[in-house]
């Protein structure tokens, strides 16, 4: 018996040290699945003999127009009326019969399929080009910071979900129906119902939130009815599951018949699956795959999570009922192995679906963020290894020798564990809305000898880039990208090259491939100054890093 012990502990430290991480990396799903903008007819800096009669922009994913998402000025900073229209990935803009000749600016804003808005700018010309009189956003295929009371809010909205359906399915499913029970029963239906009401208020609070974020504005906003039109049904329909779903099976919570504690675990079920039904898992592919690995992964921790604060509450009642106390904290020991082998497999599959490799945990801040949750859930781990391993089986031995034991240190240890996962989801709600790609790299020196050219590294490609004449009006960019070797590139991705000064921002600019490795594009930049360009390239399935080059133009 003691030999299986042994064996069996030995195991269970195995699966905790090897799987754990990739456990707590897949928790959230990241902001990396945000539409991109593929190209626009007319291109970035276009100059054109006549004014089109619309333009269009072509997205890599199905995008979600905006009320006022769209803004056109004129060359003077007239604002001219237009109609944009929104079909899968193309937004279309139909505009005047005419336009006066000079510098039109066009500012977009969309909302990607996970729900995140993107915003941008384009220019072109008709004739000549005059200078840009209205500041275009701030880059042109750019993600706006999700606002703090957002994540706030996503913070207090899932930890009050997941306190509130983890504590009903505790009381329903771990704890025996003993008429000695009734007062720990009590005190876990006034959490329980404490934490629905923090969870309802958390995701309502979010619906006006997300509004004005999708929009673009502020609070003056709430009071327009196409910003409330703007929040897509599905929020709706989530926060009403989660409100709804939390309000029936808290209401359920309690003796009675067993249809009435099926259905209050149900309910509590319910709420808790709604949310994977938005946010990235639906933008990640297999998208069904992904979304039933993030349902899995959401029940799971709500049931250890709910189980640790069931049982910390509990337990100190049961002092005079040893056997009672040590049969609940063995039942949910039990379960808690189930529930390691879920959040084992859902997390894997998700960490393999959105980071993409270890060395992303130092190089990122989003691998910063989850080596900190990673150290906090080992830390809760360690405690609960301790728990089932060595203080269960002192409670069950004290039990079966008196019914009074002790279980006070199985309370507080229970108790600092649920602490620590509660930490570790509060770090889960900043990781929500962080990318885990690395940031923009500050690119090397330029060749004094030649002042028009730049280089970088991106991932283990060489980049050098060129724009010349470097003076206000048409220029031409050369990239050429080569191996460590030296040899150009081949099998890579295009590049995607941007370009953004103080009041003017351009889109993604079509390249044109001369050779392996060489690409070359023509621009018109409307105004003098420092000009950022911005080349990312895509150097694996998970991995887009980020070059910025400065240039003057005079």
């Amino acid at each position: 018996m003691t030999g299986r012990r042994s064996r069996r502990i030995r195991a269970t430290t195995l699966l905790v040290l090897v799987f754990v991480p990739a456990i707590l990396l897949g928790f959230p799903q990241p902001a990396q699945a945000h539409a991109h903008l593929l190209s626009s007819t007319p291109a970035e800096g276009a100059v054109l003999p006549s004014p089109p009669d619309r333009v269009l922009f072509t997205f890599d994913e199905a995008v979600r127009g905006v009320p006022g998402g769209v803004q056109v000025y004129g060359p003077q900073g007239e604002q001219v009326e237009a109609r944009p229209a929104v079909t899968g990935t193309e937004l279309e803009v139909a505009l005047p019969a005419r336009l006066n000749n000079g510098t039109t600016v066009i500012t977009w804003r969309v909302v990607s399929e996970d729900g995140h808005p993107i915003s941008g700018a384009l220019t072109f010309s008709v004739g000549a080009p005059t200078p840009v009189k209205t500041p275009a956003a701030n880059g042109s295929d750019s993600t706006p910071a999700v606002p703090w009371t957002l994540t706030v809010s996503r913070v207090f909205g899932y930890l009050g979900l997941l306190l509130a359906a983890g504590l009903v399915a505790f009381a329903t499913l771990f704890l025996p129906a003993d008429p000695g029970l009734d007062q720990p029963r009590r005190r876990l239906a006034r959490l329980a119902r404490a934490a629905a009401a923090v969870a309802a208020v958390a995701w309502l609070a979010a619906l006006p939130i997300t509004a004005v974020y999708l929009l673009g504005g502020g609070p003056s906003l709430l009071g327009e009815g196409a910003t409330w039109s703007s929040v897509p049904l599905t929020e709706y329909t989530v926060t009403a599951a989660v409100v709804g779903g939390l309000a029936l099976a808290v209401t359920l919570l309690g003796p009675g018949p067993a249809p009435r504690r099926t259905a209050a675990v149900v309910a509590a079920a319910l709420a808790v699956t709604a949310p994977a039904l938005v946010g990235h898992a639906r933008a990640a592919s297999p998208e069904l795959l992904v979304v039933g690995a993030d349902v899995l992964h959401l029940l799971a921790g709500g049931v250890w999570l709910g189980g640790l604060a069931g049982l910390a509450l509990t337990l100190p009642t049961m002092s005079g009922q040893g056997t009672v106390a040590a049969g609940v904290l063995a039942r949910f020991s039990s379960a808690a192995a189930g529930v390691l082998a879920a959040l084992v497999a859902t997390g894997t599959l998700l960490v393999w679906r959105i980071l993409g490799s270890w060395t992303a945990l130092a190089d990122t801040g989003y691998g910063r963020l989850v080596v900190a949750k990673i150290a906090i859930a080992l830390a809760a781990i360690a405690i609960a290894a301790w728990n089932r391993w060595s203080l269960l089986p002192r409670l069950q031995h004290a039990a079966s020798r008196t019914r009074q034991a002790h279980v006070r240190p199985v309370a507080r240890a229970t108790a600092i564990e649920g602490v620590l996962l509660a930490v570790a989801l509060l770090v889960t709600g900043f990781l929500v809305d962080t990318s885990p790609e690395g940031g923009t790299r500050p690119a090397s020196a330029s060749t004094e000898a030649n002042p028009d050219t730049r280089d970088t590294t991106l991932g283990d490609i060489r980049v050098r880039a060129s724009l010349t004449p470097l003076t206000r009006g048409p220029n031409t960019i050369t990239l050429r990208l080569s191996t460590a070797t030296g040899e150009p590139t081949e099998g890579v991705a295009p590049p995607v090259v941007r370009l953004t000064a103080d009041g003017a921002a351009l889109g993604a600019i079509p390249l044109t491939q001369v050779s392996a490795g060489h690409y070359t594009a023509q621009v018109m930049l409307p105004v003098a100054g420092t000009w950022r360009m911005q080349v990312s390239l895509r150097v694996s399935q998970f991995a887009n890093p980020v070059g910025e080059l400065e240039f003057t133009v005079s």
